[in-house]
Protein backbone atom coordinates (compact mmCIF):
# COMPACT_ATOMS: atom_id res chain seq x y z
CA UNK A 1 0.00 0.00 0.00
CA UNK A 2 1.11 3.68 -1.24
CA UNK A 3 1.51 5.75 1.55
CA UNK A 4 -1.04 8.41 0.09
CA UNK A 5 -3.26 5.38 -0.82
CA UNK A 6 -6.69 4.90 1.49
CA UNK A 7 -6.96 1.78 3.48
CA UNK A 8 -9.53 -0.16 2.35
CA UNK A 9 -11.22 -1.92 4.86
CA UNK A 10 -13.61 -5.46 4.29
CA UNK A 11 -16.38 -5.48 7.26
CA UNK A 12 -17.22 -9.49 7.71
CA UNK A 13 -20.26 -9.53 10.55
CA UNK A 14 -23.01 -11.65 10.23
CA UNK A 15 -24.54 -8.29 12.34
CA UNK A 16 -26.29 -5.65 9.53
CA UNK A 17 -26.20 -3.02 12.84
CA UNK A 18 -22.78 -3.91 13.25
CA UNK A 19 -21.65 -3.62 10.15
CA UNK A 20 -23.54 -0.09 9.27
CA UNK A 21 -22.33 1.62 12.76
CA UNK A 22 -18.63 0.77 11.59
CA UNK A 23 -19.30 1.60 8.04
CA UNK A 24 -20.71 5.09 9.41
CA UNK A 25 -17.84 5.74 11.04
CA UNK A 26 -15.07 5.04 8.74
CA UNK A 27 -16.97 6.83 5.52
CA UNK A 28 -16.32 9.84 7.27
CA UNK A 29 -12.69 9.17 8.57
CA UNK A 30 -10.43 10.72 5.60
CA UNK A 31 -7.83 7.99 4.52
CA UNK A 32 -10.39 4.68 4.94
CA UNK A 33 -12.41 3.16 2.38
CA UNK A 34 -15.07 0.77 3.27
CA UNK A 35 -14.77 -1.40 -0.06
CA UNK A 36 -17.49 -4.39 0.85
CA UNK A 37 -19.20 -5.85 3.51
CA UNK A 38 -19.95 -10.10 4.40
CA UNK A 39 -22.34 -11.64 6.19
CA UNK A 40 -20.67 -14.99 7.04
CA UNK A 41 -17.21 -16.09 7.12
CA UNK A 42 -17.01 -18.24 3.72
CA UNK A 43 -18.45 -14.94 1.91
CA UNK A 44 -15.77 -12.99 3.79
CA UNK A 45 -12.81 -15.06 2.34
CA UNK A 46 -14.31 -15.05 -0.89
CA UNK A 47 -14.54 -11.49 -1.05
CA UNK A 48 -11.30 -10.92 0.70
CA UNK A 49 -9.45 -13.23 -2.29
CA UNK A 50 -11.43 -11.05 -5.14
CA UNK A 51 -10.82 -7.48 -3.00
CA UNK A 52 -7.28 -8.20 -1.60
CA UNK A 53 -8.66 -5.15 1.19
CA UNK A 54 -5.57 -3.77 3.46
CA UNK A 55 -8.20 -5.02 7.02
CA UNK A 56 -10.31 -7.52 7.03
CA UNK A 57 -12.38 -6.75 10.52
CA UNK A 58 -13.22 -10.08 11.14
CA UNK A 59 -16.71 -11.55 13.40
CA UNK A 60 -15.58 -14.49 15.01
CA UNK A 61 -18.64 -16.10 16.08
CA UNK A 62 -20.42 -15.96 13.03
CA UNK A 63 -23.79 -18.48 12.71
CA UNK A 64 -23.27 -18.08 8.99
CA UNK A 65 -25.36 -21.79 7.32
CA UNK A 66 -21.99 -22.66 5.23
CA UNK A 67 -20.43 -23.60 9.00
CA UNK A 68 -17.40 -21.31 8.38
CA UNK A 69 -16.82 -19.29 11.44
CA UNK A 70 -14.77 -16.43 11.86
CA UNK A 71 -11.70 -18.31 12.68
CA UNK A 72 -11.55 -20.55 9.67
CA UNK A 73 -12.00 -17.82 7.69
CA UNK A 74 -9.17 -15.47 9.01
CA UNK A 75 -7.10 -18.59 8.75
CA UNK A 76 -7.86 -18.90 5.31
CA UNK A 77 -7.59 -14.96 4.77
CA UNK A 78 -3.86 -15.17 5.60
CA UNK A 79 -2.73 -17.76 3.79
CA UNK A 80 -4.26 -16.63 0.41
CA UNK A 81 -4.36 -12.70 1.00
CA UNK A 82 -0.89 -12.43 2.54
CA UNK A 83 -0.79 -8.50 2.15
CA UNK A 84 -4.59 -8.16 3.99
CA UNK A 85 -4.19 -7.98 7.72
CA UNK A 86 -7.26 -9.28 9.75
CA UNK A 87 -8.45 -7.17 13.26
CA UNK A 88 -10.96 -9.79 15.56
CA UNK A 89 -14.39 -8.30 16.55
CA UNK A 90 -15.77 -9.96 19.47
CA UNK A 91 -18.19 -8.70 22.62
CA UNK A 92 -16.02 -10.21 25.17
CA UNK A 93 -12.80 -8.72 25.97
CA UNK A 94 -11.82 -12.52 27.69
CA UNK A 95 -13.22 -14.47 24.63
CA UNK A 96 -10.65 -17.64 23.87
CA UNK A 97 -12.55 -18.54 21.02
CA UNK A 98 -11.01 -14.50 19.79
CA UNK A 99 -7.85 -15.58 21.24
CA UNK A 100 -7.66 -19.08 18.46
CA UNK A 101 -8.55 -16.15 15.70
CA UNK A 102 -5.21 -14.43 16.79
CA UNK A 103 -3.35 -17.65 16.91
CA UNK A 104 -5.07 -18.55 13.32
CA UNK A 105 -2.95 -15.27 11.83
CA UNK A 106 -4.92 -12.22 13.03
CA UNK A 107 -3.04 -8.98 13.72
CA UNK A 108 -5.65 -7.50 16.20
CA UNK A 109 -8.69 -7.51 18.93
CA UNK A 110 -11.22 -5.40 19.28
CA UNK A 111 -14.18 -4.79 20.78
CA UNK A 112 -17.16 -4.42 19.36
CA UNK A 113 -18.47 -1.02 21.48
CA UNK A 114 -14.81 -0.29 21.27
CA UNK A 115 -15.22 4.24 20.45
CA UNK A 116 -14.59 5.32 16.92
CA UNK A 117 -11.38 6.81 17.46
CA UNK A 118 -9.72 3.29 18.55
CA UNK A 119 -11.43 1.87 15.73
CA UNK A 120 -9.85 3.81 13.34
CA UNK A 121 -6.35 3.58 15.01
CA UNK A 122 -7.02 0.01 15.29
CA UNK A 123 -7.15 -0.09 11.73
CA UNK A 124 -4.16 2.40 10.49
CA UNK A 125 -2.25 0.76 13.38
CA UNK A 126 -2.25 -2.77 11.72
CA UNK A 127 -2.80 -1.65 8.25
CA UNK A 128 0.91 0.31 8.34
CA UNK A 129 1.93 -3.73 10.12
CA UNK A 130 1.89 -3.60 13.75
CA UNK A 131 -0.05 -5.45 15.91
CA UNK A 132 -3.31 -3.91 18.28
CA UNK A 133 -4.07 -5.96 20.86
CA UNK A 134 -4.38 -4.04 24.63
CA UNK A 135 -2.18 -4.61 27.40
CA UNK A 136 -5.51 -6.83 29.85
CA UNK A 137 -6.10 -9.00 26.32
CA UNK A 138 -2.16 -9.99 26.46
CA UNK A 139 -2.42 -10.65 29.64
CA UNK A 140 -4.93 -13.41 29.45
CA UNK A 141 -3.39 -14.47 26.02
CA UNK A 142 -0.53 -15.45 27.97
CA UNK A 143 -2.33 -16.67 30.82
CA UNK A 144 -4.02 -19.12 28.13
CA UNK A 145 -0.68 -20.29 26.19
CA UNK A 146 1.84 -20.43 29.32
CA UNK A 147 -0.69 -23.31 31.49
CA UNK A 148 -0.18 -25.36 28.21
CA UNK A 149 3.44 -25.11 29.40
CA UNK A 150 5.48 -27.76 31.07
CA UNK A 151 6.71 -26.03 34.54
CA UNK A 152 10.11 -24.99 34.58
CA UNK A 153 10.57 -23.95 31.16
CA UNK A 154 13.53 -21.89 30.80
CA UNK A 155 13.71 -18.60 29.13
CA UNK A 156 15.41 -19.74 26.23
CA UNK A 157 16.08 -22.93 24.84
CA UNK A 158 17.49 -22.28 21.05
CA UNK A 159 17.46 -26.70 20.35
CA UNK A 160 13.85 -26.42 21.67
CA UNK A 161 12.43 -26.21 17.92
CA UNK A 162 14.48 -25.95 14.62
CA UNK A 163 12.37 -22.52 13.15
CA UNK A 164 14.96 -20.76 16.13
CA UNK A 165 17.79 -22.44 14.69
CA UNK A 166 18.22 -19.13 12.18
CA UNK A 167 18.58 -16.32 14.26
CA UNK A 168 21.64 -15.43 15.65
CA UNK A 169 22.07 -15.46 19.34
CA UNK A 170 21.29 -11.98 20.11
CA UNK A 171 18.44 -12.15 17.77
CA UNK A 172 17.16 -14.60 20.27
CA UNK A 173 17.72 -13.34 22.87
CA UNK A 174 15.62 -10.23 21.45
CA UNK A 175 12.78 -12.50 20.55
CA UNK A 176 12.75 -14.15 24.17
CA UNK A 177 11.90 -10.11 25.34
CA UNK A 178 9.21 -10.06 22.64
CA UNK A 179 7.59 -12.80 23.92
CA UNK A 180 7.84 -11.47 27.10
CA UNK A 181 5.51 -8.50 26.03
CA UNK A 182 8.68 -5.51 26.31
CA UNK A 183 8.41 -2.83 23.51
CA UNK A 184 11.40 -1.49 21.64
CA UNK A 185 12.44 0.70 24.12
CA UNK A 186 12.46 -1.60 26.70
CA UNK A 187 14.34 -3.95 24.82
CA UNK A 188 16.74 -1.20 24.01
CA UNK A 189 17.12 -0.53 28.16
CA UNK A 190 17.92 -4.41 29.06
CA UNK A 191 20.20 -4.91 26.18
CA UNK A 192 22.13 -1.41 26.30
CA UNK A 193 21.14 -1.23 22.34
CA UNK A 194 19.57 1.87 20.55
CA UNK A 195 16.04 2.12 20.23
CA UNK A 196 16.76 1.81 16.37
CA UNK A 197 19.05 -1.41 16.66
CA UNK A 198 16.31 -3.11 18.25
CA UNK A 199 13.43 -1.87 15.32
CA UNK A 200 16.43 -3.89 12.98
CA UNK A 201 16.62 -6.80 14.69
CA UNK A 202 13.01 -6.71 15.35
CA UNK A 203 12.41 -6.75 12.02
CA UNK A 204 15.19 -9.18 10.92
CA UNK A 205 13.28 -11.59 13.39
CA UNK A 206 9.87 -11.28 11.95
CA UNK A 207 11.09 -12.03 8.72
CA UNK A 208 13.21 -14.73 9.41
CA UNK A 209 10.33 -16.61 11.13
CA UNK A 210 7.94 -15.58 8.54
CA UNK A 211 6.16 -13.94 11.53
CA UNK A 212 3.13 -11.22 10.68
CA UNK A 213 3.82 -9.31 13.75
CA UNK A 214 4.86 -9.27 17.53
CA UNK A 215 1.10 -10.73 18.67
CA UNK A 216 2.81 -13.88 16.77
CA UNK A 217 5.83 -13.96 18.33
CA UNK A 218 4.44 -13.26 21.34
CA UNK A 219 2.41 -17.00 20.25
CA UNK A 220 5.27 -18.53 18.77
CA UNK A 221 7.54 -17.53 22.00
CA UNK A 222 5.45 -19.91 24.00
CA UNK A 223 4.74 -22.59 21.56
CA UNK A 224 8.73 -23.47 21.07
CA UNK A 225 9.21 -23.38 25.35
CA UNK A 226 11.66 -19.67 24.85
CA UNK A 227 9.66 -17.64 26.90
CA UNK A 228 9.16 -18.77 30.72
CA UNK A 229 5.43 -18.30 31.43
CA UNK A 230 5.49 -16.99 35.38
CA UNK A 231 8.19 -13.94 34.12
CA UNK A 232 5.82 -13.12 31.15
CA UNK A 233 3.18 -12.92 33.05
CA UNK A 234 4.20 -10.88 35.78
CA UNK A 235 5.61 -8.72 33.35
CA UNK A 236 2.60 -8.48 31.22
CA UNK A 237 0.48 -7.63 34.87
CA UNK A 238 2.52 -4.72 35.39
CA UNK A 239 2.05 -3.28 31.77
CA UNK A 240 -1.65 -3.74 32.02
Amino acid sequence: MSADADIRVLLVDDQPLIRMGFRMVLDGEPGITVVGEADDGAAGAALAAELRPDVVMMDVRMSGVDGMDGIEATSLIVRRCPESRVIILTTFDLDEYAFAGLRAGASGFLLKNARPAELIQAIRTVAAGDAVVAPRITRRMLEIFGNRLPDGAPDVVPQRDERLSVLTERELEIFAAMGKGLNNGEIARSFFLSESTVKTHVGHILLKLGLRDRVHAVVLGYETGVVAAGESLAKAADRG
